[in-house]
C-alpha cells in the first residue's frame, strides 16, 4: 500500500471523529491543569498514626492530647507562671479562700457555641462552684490554697470531649472501657490517629508492622536507634525527675550522714541530664544553689566512717526499681559497692509499701508546692514516699500553699529546697529523655 493511501486514510478518520478528538484533548488538558496547578493550591490534609503506651478512659487521656482538645481557664508558662487562657482575669477576695474567675468574651466551642459558665464543668473534692452570671465562676475552697489558679489550667470540656482548641475528636473506639483509638482532625483536616498499646513492645511491634508512623513518648528507644529508615529524636523532660527515694524510717536509711555519703557516691552524670531538686529547673521558684551531691568517692567514704558502727550492720541495702530504670539501678548498685555498700536490685511495677530505697520516675507538679510528697501528714496517706518529717520543712510547705504574693512564695521554696537537699530523704538524679520515633 502506497504513502497517499494512509494519508487519505487517516483523513477520513479525523473526519469522523473529530468530536471527540477535540473533546479527548480538551479533558487531557483539563486533566493536566487540576493536576498541576488545582491540587498543589488546595490543601490536602496530612494523617500521622501514632503509636502511644498505656490504657486509659476517656477523662484520663494524656495530657498532650488533651491540651490540643482544650484549654484550661488557666495556662501555664514554661517557666510556671500562670497566665489567663479561658479566664480573662481572677482575683481573691479573702486571701486564698475564695477565687472568682472571669471568662473571655470571644471564645466558643468547637460546635461555634458560645463558652459560658453554664457550659464549663469543673469537679473538685471540697470546692463549691457558684455561677453568679454567664461569664463568672466563683471557686469556694475549705481552707487558703495559693496554687489554685495552676489547678485549673486542667482543659475543660462538655460531653463528647468538645473543647475549645484546634483539636476536634474525630472519632474514638473504646474496647473494655479503655480508649483504643482516638482520632482528632483540625481546620485544615490534617488527622491524628493515636492507637493505644497496653506494653512499649507491643506498641514498637505495631510500629514494625507499620500499623503506626510513628511512636511518641517513649524511655527506650531501641532497637531503632540503629535503623537508617527512621527519624528519632529525644528530649530531656524537665517536667520529671528520676529520684531515689529513700525509706527514712529504716534503721540502715535512718542516718542522715548515710543517706549524704550515697548521694555523693553515685556518678549522676553518667546517667542523663543531671537534676538537683525536686522542683523543674524553669521554673520561677527553682533554687541553683542546693546541694548539688557532685560525684566524690573520698567525700562519701568520709561520711560513711562518721557513721556509728552500731548502725553501719552489714551495709546490705536493697533497692527496688521500676521495670524500665532497672539498667540505671544496676549502675548505681556499681557505684556503692566501690565505698562498701551491698546492694542488691530488685524489680516492682507498683510503689513498694515496705522498701529501702526506691528508683522511679516523679512527675514534677506545675506549681512548686509539694505537700503531698514531703509534709508529716502525707506519711499515712503514702503520698510522703520517704516516710520524712521535718517540722522546717511542714511549716516552709505550709506557708507556700498560703501565700499569695509570687516573689514571697518564691523565697519560701527557695528555703524548702535548701533545708530538703540538705537533709537528703530523696536524690533528684537527672531529667529523663524521651524518643519520638518517626518513619522516613
Amino acid at each position: 500500500m502506497s504513502i497517499r493511501y494512509y494519508i487519505k486514510l487517516a483523513l477520513a478518520y479525523l473526519s469522523r471523529f473529530k468530536g471527540t478528538i477535540v473533546l479527548g484533548i480538551l479533558l487531557g488538558i483539563a486533566i493536566f491543569f487540576i493536576v498541576r496547578v488545582v491540587i498543589p493550591i488546595v490543601k490536602v490534609g496530612e494523617v500521622t498514626r501514632i503509636g502511644l503506651v498505656g490504657r486509659y478512659h476517656t477523662n484520663e487521656l494524656p495530657e498532650g492530647i488533651l491540651d490540643l482538645i482544650g484549654n484550661g481557664l488557666t495556662k501555664i508558662t514554661e517557666g510556671g507562671i500562670v497566665e489567663p487562657d479561658i479566664a480573662s482575669s481572677w482575683e481573691t477576695p479573702d486571701k486564698g479562700k475564695t477565687w472568682i474567675f472571669h471568662l473571655r468574651e470571644d471564645v466558643l466551642w468547637q460546635d461555634q457555641k458560645e463558652v459560658t459558665s453554664d457550659t464549663i464543668s469543673y469537679d473538685f473534692s471540697k470546692v463549691r462552684i457558684e455561677k453568679p452570671d454567664s461569664k463568672t465562676l466563683i471557686f469556694m475552697l475549705d481552707e487558703a490554697f495559693s496554687p489554685f489558679p495552676a489547678v485549673l489550667t486542667k482543659p475543660t470540656f462538655r460531653k463528647g470531649l468538645l473543647g475549645t482548641g484546634e483539636w476536634s475528636v474525630d472519632k474514638i473506639i473504646i474496647s473494655g472501657g479503655y480508649v483504643r483509638e482516638l482520632v482528632l482532625t483540625d481546620n485544615s483536616k490534617n488527622k491524628k490517629i493515636y492507637k493505644f498499646y497496653p506494653t512499649i513492645e507491643r506498641t514498637k511491634l505495631a510500629f514494625k508492622l507499620g500499623q503506626v508512623d510513628a511512636i511518641s513518648e517513649i524511655y527506650d528507644p531501641n532497637p531503632f536507634a540503629d535503623w537508617k529508615t527512621v527519624d528519632l529524636k529525644g528530649t530531656a523532660n524537665y517536667n520529671q525527675v528520676v529520684v531515689l527515694f529513700f525509706n527514712v524510717q529504716d534503721k540502715l536509711i535512718s542516718e542522715k550522714a548515710l543517706r549524704q555519703a550515697l548521694a555523693y557516691a553515685i556518678d549522676k552524670d553518667q546517667l542523663g541530664v543531671r537534676a538537683f531538686s525536686p522542683i523543674s529547673p524553669n521554673s520561677w521558684a527553682f533554687n541553683p544553689q542546693v546541694k548539688p551531691y557532685t560525684y566524690d568517692l573520698s567525700r562519701a567514704k568520709e561520711l560513711l566512717a562518721d557513721i556509728p558502727q552500731e548502725a553501719k550492720g552489714n551495709l546490705a541495702l536493697k533497692i527496688t526499681s521500676t521495670p524500665q530504670l532497672l539498667a540505671i539501678a544496676e549502675k548505681i548498685a556499681k557505684d556503692w559497692e566501690s565505698i562498701g555498700m551491698k546492694p542488691t536490685v530488685t524489680v516492682s511495677s507498683i510503689v513498694p509499701t515496705d522498701f529501702q530505697v526506691y528508683l522511679t520516675i516523679f512527675d514534677i507538679p506545675k506549681d512548686p508546692d509539694q505537700y503531698p510528697l514531703w509534709h508529716s501528714t502525707q506519711v499515712e496517706t503514702n503520698t510522703n514516699i520517704s516516710a520524712y518529717k521535718d517540722l522546717q520543712v511542714d511549716k516552709l510547705l505550709e506557708d507556700g500553699r498560703v501565700e499569695l504574693n509570687l516573689e514571697e512564695r518564691r523565697k519560701i521554696y527557695l528555703d524548702f529546697q535548701r533545708f530538703l537537699l540538705e537533709d537528703a530523704p530523696a536524690v533528684f538524679l537527672f531529667h529523663p529523655t524521651y524518643y519520638t520515633i518517626k518513619r522516613k
